[in-house]
């Protein structure tokens, strides 16, 4: 057999099925093979592959183990004097195998070649051809150096940029997208590197090739579509860190010590170079939205203040310091209890921003009353700046969502996307609660409960929960609690407790359901118990400014309060302990019990839930246990003040 055709598929359903017809049209006339590679996805590529291409040999992993191992497992199993190592989110001409194969048998000092490749807008991919990224070439590219000069013989190596990308020539580092390779320099270089998780095993196995004295080619006479990206987030901080953890494996393995040590200093240096952009960039993007509502509700005041001082005093005027310090001031505890109420949260949600504001405009009536006389300026004012804050922010958000910023994008319920992890049965009976509630979901998921086989129609199991979650954007997840058990969905919930759109809900089984409502909101509460994680960012927060307003509170009672407490000056180290950020008032009771480690990650507390009833100690793990789940599952701030209410004495616990 001439040829074997080894892609390794991850998500990309679409972008496989159109490769897969490239390829077949390019094998036409060439004794060759395809072997597809599928890491466990859960957008339906398996059933896509049987569907529509039943001759291709496919190898089902059951996890994602890695596009090294999963290519290994093909070359394994082929049976080529080539092997063609390709990307799925490729697209081939008719003659790009034939032309590859030609080239390779005319040059048999040829261990590999690439070829020429485009992106998606037809623009050419400077990473067609590179160099080895020895520690001078690898600071010029990290540092932008081969961007500036890319023609540059010694900036631009990196990609070669001073060599004519139409012109063959003998390079050092193939792209992992498209690697033609001689099994015969296989056999001798090995496979790939399964230290190489993603990324960074095709500098080794080129690198590898040229050790073993052949010659690895860029080849430019047939051209490919690479969409590249597709398949990663190239931009992220997470890809940073695995592409320059990969290039450190690169080097240890063959570079000199001292080599591989400068190697080292560099990649260091980029990771937290690009950790200083991705950080500069999310601070940008989260105080934006912020920036924009203290100018428009600023802007308001300037108008609102003159308009009322003529009306109030026929000419008269508030003191300048009302417009320099108490309006900044009103509207940053807007901005504030909005942040705490979810205002900022994304997708947008009118509700909770017009709620966050209405609970600051409560805050500053408050403090108002406690002011003295003259410094209580106009209750008036705050009212019709309430009015305007509500107003202006909330026509902003819908500007801004009108004329398409995704990252303004406001929420409607009905496009709503859910999830649902259970059996079919139970499926089935969730559903037909939703239709009875009225609930009208733009799109509905189906997961197959723990340690069974996914059912045709379902996207997966209950362990690739979090990748369907993220490949399909959806903003809850329903678990069947007559299916999973409750250790199971805490465990998923905080795998997914970093996606602050997603919101969770638990259906009891039937004998829990209460039969006749038609109002979605009691009918609702009934059928689908909320799951307010203590994982989710609003939570933590309200959690974290408790423990700080309750602090602070301590501080000048604490002469009265260290009479009714069991360890005073422990109480007093715990009160800074709090304020530090060490601890938290309130937290699990991990002491005595089975396991913990399910449970979402919060602050060591001082008292716990365990702490407002008296048990057994021959029942204290069990009861423990469930206080645990229950806190984490559904919290309140009422239930953390409730537990230092009642378990006072135990302030100054250790």
């Amino acid at each position: 057999m001439d040829l074997s055709v080894i892609i390794v598929n991850y998500n990309v359903k679409f972008f496989l099925e159109q490769c897969l017809y490239s390829v077949k049209k390019s094998l036409s006339g060439i004794d060759g093979e395809v072997i597809i590679i599928d890491n466990n996805s859960v957008d339906d590529s398996v059933q896509m592959l049987k569907d529509k291409f039943p001759e291709y040999i496919l190898i089902e992993n059951k996890k994602n183990v890695g596009f090294s191992k999963a290519n290994n497992q093909g070359i394994r199993e082929s049976r080529g004097k080539f092997v063609l190592l390709l990307n799925p989110d490729t697209v081939i001409q008719e003659d790009t195998l034939s032309k590859c194969l030609t080239f390779m048998e005319s040059h048999p000092d040829a261990g590999a070649l690439g070829v020429k490749m485009i992106d998606g807008k037809g623009r050419f991919l400077p990473e067609s051809k590179r160099a080895l990224p020895k520690p001078d070439v690898a600071f010029y590219k990290i540092f932008g150096l081969s961007r500036l000069f890319p023609k540059s013989p010694i900036f631009g190596k990196y990609n070669l940029g001073y060599l004519n990308p139409d012109e063959i020539n003998e390079i050092e580092i193939l792209p992992g997208a498209f690697m033609f390779i001689r099994t015969a320099a296989l056999n001798e270089t090995g496979l790939l590197d399964e230290a190489f998780f993603m990324y960074g095993e095709d500098i080794d196995l080129s690198y590898r090739i040229i050790l073993s004295g052949y010659k690895n080619y860029y080849f430019p006479e047939t051209t490919i579509i690479h969409y590249k990206g597709e398949s990663t987030k190239k931009g992220s901080l997470n890809y940073v860190k695995i592409f320059y953890k990969a290039m450190l494996i690169f080097a240890q393995k063959h570079f000199s010590k001292r080599k591989a040590k400068l190697f080292s200093i560099i990649i260091k240096i980029a990771i937290y170079f690009r950790a200083g952009l991705s950080i500069m960039k999310r601070v940008f993007n989260s105080t934006l939205m912020p920036f924009l509502d203290f100018i428009f509700i600023y802007l308001g005041f300037l108008i609102i203040i003159p308009w009322w001082e003529k009306k109030l005093f026929d000419g008269g005027r508030y003191p300048p310091e009302f417009l320099y310090y108490i309006v900044p001031g009103y509207i940053l505890i807007w901005i504030l209890t909005n942040l705490l109420y979810g205002g900022y949260d994304k997708p947008v949600r009118i509700v909770r921003h017009i709620t966050g504001l209405l609970a600051g405009s409560t805050v500053i009536l408050i403090i108002y009353a406690l002011l003295p006389l003259d410094l209580r300026f106009s209750r008036v004012l705050i009212l019709m700046g309430t009015l305007w804050a509500i107003v202006s922010t909330v026509l902003l958000r819908f500007v801004l969502n009108f004329f398409g910023k995704d990252s303004f994008k406001i929420y409607h319920a009905k496009d709503k996307k859910l999830l649902i992890a259970g059996s079919q049965s139970e499926i089935e009976r969730i559903l037909g609660l939703i239709n009875e509630v009225n609930l009208k979901p733009k799109e509905v998921y189906y997961a197959s409960p723990p340690d069974s086989k996914p059912l045709p129609g379902h996207k997966g199991n209950f362990n690739q929960i979090p990748e369907i979650v993220h490949f399909y954007n959806l903003d809850e997840v329903i678990f069947s609690a007559k299916d999973i058990p409750s250790k199971e969905i805490i465990t998923k919930m905080v795998q997914m407790s970093g996606m602050p759109h997603l919101e969770f809900k638990i259906a009891p089984p039937s004998s829990y359901s209460v039969i006749g409502s038609n109002s979605i909101h009691s009918a609702g509460d009934l059928y689908f118990i909320d799951i307010n994680s203590i994982s989710k960012p609003r939570n933590r927060r309200l959690k974290r400014l408790f423990d700080l307003i309750v602090s602070l509170v301590f501080i000048p009672f604490y002469p009265l309060l260290f009479l009714f407490i069991e360890s005073p000056l422990g109480f007093l180290r715990n009160i800074f302990f709090v304020l530090s950020g060490k601890k938290s008032w309130v937290g699990y009771n991990l002491g005595k019990i089975s396991d913990g480690e399910y449970l979402p990650i919060i602050k060591p507390g001082i008292l716990t839930p365990v702490d407002t009833i008296k048990i057994k100690e021959s029942g204290y793990s069990k009861v423990a246990d469930s206080m645990n789940v229950a806190y984490a599952r559904n919290y309140k701030i009422l239930t953390d003040f409730m537990v230092i209410f009642k378990g006072y004495k135990y302030l100054g616990r250790q």
